[in-house]
């Protein structure tokens, strides 16, 4: 059984085409501009079976046609198991699948768990939050290096991969740090795509109702011209 926070059933911004997307429920990092506090704790939420989620799906399915399943959360690696026993399913029925994440749980020692669950993987979004260990840090509450280490592993097993980047001014849309980033994803060889996503606050009203204090209470969303900065900077051709 998994815990699921929440079904989408026709979302078009997580991943291509009109998808069936899963909000997983629990997350290890504590992103100062979450819009969704209310999936972190692994406790709540609802039970689902594998088998219920891909029902759900099946009947709807002529509409998935060029679209598919999107695992997102949340962080979908804390219940790799069941994401694992998902995607298969999903992939018995010749359904596209597609795993959003941050990459936070991944550990380069032992990866037998993420070698299955990438066999019945189609696409990796990985959202990359900030190059820098330490403003990492502060932002989210742990380090990169893990997230740094699943692009590269990705990268060694040329999993079609979808570079994330939400900006947030004052934070991490320097020059230096778009630069920074860019120039680390250029190494990757299984790259599709980079999106630069922009801070928002609809997520504000969340935190009042569980009663948390909003990180990002005014803090400024980017400009249109901040957001086509970091665009052209981080979708920079050799």
């Amino acid at each position: 059984m998994g815990r699921i926070h929440s079904i989408e059933t026709f979302g078009t911004v997580d991943g291509p085409g009109v998808r069936f997307v899963v909000f997983f429920q629990g997350c290890p990092l504590r992103c100062k501009y979450c819009h969704n506090p209310d999936t972190w704790d692994l406790s709540l939420g609802q039970d689902y079976s594998a088998e219920e989620l891909i029902s759900k799906m099946v009947r709807n399915l002529p509409f998935y046609k060029t679209g598919g399943i999107t695992a997102t959360g949340g962080e979908p690696l804390l219940q790799i198991d069941f994401l694992t026993e998902l995607f298969s399913l999903a992939k018995e029925k010749c359904i596209h699948t597609c795993l959003d994440t941050s990459g936070i749980t991944f550990n380069k020692d032992n990866t037998q768990k993420i070698d299955k669950l990438l066999s019945v993987c189609d696409l990796v979004m990985l959202d990359i939050k900030h190059i820098d260990k330490k403003c990492h840090l502060d932002l989210t509450g742990k380090d990169n290096q893990q997230v740094l280490d699943f692009a590269r592993y990705l990268s060694k097993k040329n999993v079609p991969t979808r570079i994330r980047h939400v900006l947030i001014p004052q934070i991490n849309d320097s020059e230096k740090d778009l630069s920074l980033l860019s120039d680390f994803i250029s190494t990757l060889n299984s790259v599709e795509s980079v999106e630069v996503l922009p801070l928002h606050h609809l997520g504000e009203s969340k935190y009042e109702k569980l009663g948390i204090p909003y990180p990002m209470k005014n803090h400024p969303v980017p400009t249109p011209n901040q957001l086509s900065k970091a665009k052209s900077i981080l979708n920079k051709k050799e």
